[in-house]
């Protein structure tokens, strides 16, 4: 399974206060607050970890059909960090989703995936070919072979990203 998130620096900075109170502990842990607290950057280290819950949370919606607000109970790992990019992991109830993020001057790009591998597999496409099922959860179709594949939308801004992962 796929999902993915974007964000728009810009207009993050414009729309969301990350510093007035009480906002990281209504979405971050404690763990996850200290990271924060303790970056040069905590700026991006916070749209990174959101980017990684909301990627892993579009996973999560696929296989249980069910809108929920639990970012706290979405646990952010980080297994490795540049200024370009970042690897990480998201655990919820026992689950584990792989998360690779692109780090842009002007944008943050996470996609998630339930197994590592399919991490190498991961392609982006035209929105066009998107279909959405009666729970609004996105796939692709492939006319060519009449069916269907899983697919993750999202736009923030200036950006919008559409991935698959690429059939094995």
């Amino acid at each position: 399974m796929i999902g993915n998130d974007v964000i728009d620096l810009q207009q993050a900075r414009q729309e969301s206060n990350w510093q007035r109170k009480g906002f990281l502990e209504k979405l971050f842990t404690q763990e996850e607050q200290c990271l924060i607290a303790n970056s040069s950057d905590p700026e991006i280290i916070v749209w990174l970890m959101w980017s990684m819950k909301e990627a892993a949370y579009k996973i999560l919606n696929r296989q249980t059909k069910k809108r929920e607000i639990i970012p706290q109970k979405l646990l952010c790992k980080m297994l490795t960090r540049s200024d370009k990019g970042a690897a990480g992991q998201v655990f919820y109830m026992g689950n584990i989703y792989h998360t690779r993020t692109i780090l842009a001057d002007d944008f943050i790009h996470t996609i998630a995936v339930n197994f590592l591998e399919d991490l190498d597999l991961v392609v982006e496409i035209d929105k066009k070919d998107i279909l959405k099922d009666i729970y609004g959860i996105p796939w692709v179709g492939i006319s060519s072979l009449n069916q269907c594949k899983e697919a993750s939308v999202s736009n923030h801004g200036r950006f919008e990203k559409t991935v698959t992962i690429e059939t094995k």
